[in-house]
């Protein structure tokens, strides 16, 4: 089993919307075809960024909580020894890629590829859920 970072656009884009490749992953977790690894800082930015759509996604808090009860069931938990921000454009960023180095994950999942550019000097590739899905097939 692959295991990736999941950006939150991507967790988003899959609630909003049951068409698309956003949608395709959170499938993949779903059937165990592909493991999330998290960290705390990841899990409270999907919580907020969550519950701020939530009328948007069209989810109640407490389907919020219940969704993230699940990833966090289907997911492995990277705990972070070391902060060498910033080094992305956006830092607020950073915290994505730090999970990624700390698990030795090769990949994020991402719709904002562009925040990511020069990651693959630590042997990362950030990649649209699309370009995965096509990846692996």
């Amino acid at each position: 089993m692959e295991k990736v970072i999941l950006d939150t656009n991507v967790l988003v884009a899959g609630l909003y919307s049951s068409y698309g490749a956003s949608h395709q992953i959170l499938q993949l977790i779903e059937q165990e075809k592909i493991k999330p690894i998290i960290s705390t800082t990841l899990l409270f930015e999907y919580e907020d960024v969550l519950k701020r759509n939530d009328n948007i996604l069209n989810l109640s808090n407490q389907q919020v909580d219940i969704i993230l009860d699940n990833l966090c069931a289907l997911s492995d938990f990277q705990t972070i020894y070391f902060l060498w921000r910033p080094y992305l454009k956006d830092p607020k960023d950073d915290h994505v890629l730090e999970v990624a180095v700390a698990s030795e994950i090769s990949i994020i999942l991402t719709h904002n590829i562009k925040d990511f550019k020069n990651i693959d000097k630590f042997d990362i590739q950030a990649m649209t859920p699309k370009a995965y899905l096509e990846a692996i097939k």
